[in-house]
């Protein structure tokens, strides 16, 4: 147990200062967010957006530019042998695949900060309804960051990974698509938040979440041999 939790620190240290250094990951993303919100803006021709359609354009826009940094979350490793000098490691090899859901967990939450201000900004007039779109949103990351490591882990060594993780990943996102966007959709109503069925939605992220933690922690092992 030590020996993991160190070897996790390890990673998760890594990965956060090798983006630090290089910006290759994080700054695409938030470039790519912030640009589709001004697509939107002018796209629309609207000024304000309310209810189910600014719920849309918000996790549409979200869920592309976690994309970007699901493709990369397992370069480094691909790059540089740090598959080769995991498996020789004396820890359990799920560790890898919690310590690089938690950093793609921070990148979207640092993601988030920066657009969700910005997209709020753009389109919405009244903000009351962001403090509980940010429980929606750190529910949904951590799907985000389990089936998006467990995709990537899968598509890294594939030469066609930038096409590859797409195809994967959105089918399988839908579930978590549908729970937050319908989460998300009452809190951005014109006329002030409604928690319409805000619990049942939280439950069903939940349940994704748990999901997909437990399977890609059980699963890791095999995909790290192949």
């Amino acid at each position: 147990m030590t020996s993991s939790l160190h070897a996790f620190k390890a990673i998760v240290g890594k990965d956060l200062r090798t983006e630090l250094r290089t910006m290759r990951s994080l700054p695409a993303m938030v470039l790519f967010a912030v640009t589709t919100f001004i697509i939107f803006r002018f796209g629309l021709d609207r000024t304000a957006l309310s209810g189910s359609l600014a719920s849309g354009v918000i996790w549409t826009t979200l869920l592309f530019a976690a994309v970007l940094g699901i493709n990369r979350i397992f370069l480094p490793e691909r790059e540089e042998g740090g598959f080769d000098a995991f498996r020789l490691a004396p820890v359990d090899r799920p560790v890898l695949f919690a310590a690089k859901a938690a950093v793609l967990f921070l990148y979207l939450v640092v993601l988030e900060a920066i657009v969700v201000p910005v997209f709020a900004v753009f389109f919405l007039p009244e903000w009351s309804g962001l403090l509980p779109l940010a429980v929606i949103l750190l529910a949904t990351n951590i799907g985000f960051a389990a089936l998006g490591t467990l995709i990537s882990s899968m598509a890294v060594n594939s030469r066609a990974r930038d096409l590859l993780v797409p195809l994967l990943l959105l089918p399988l996102v839908v579930p978590l698509m549908i729970a937050a966007t319908g989460a998300t959709a009452p809190l951005l109503d014109a006329g002030g938040p409604s928690f319409d069925k805000f619990g049942t939605w939280l439950l069903v992220l939940g349940l994704y979440d748990g999901v997909f933690c437990l399977v890609g922690y059980a699963v890791f092992d095999f995909l790290l041999e192949d």
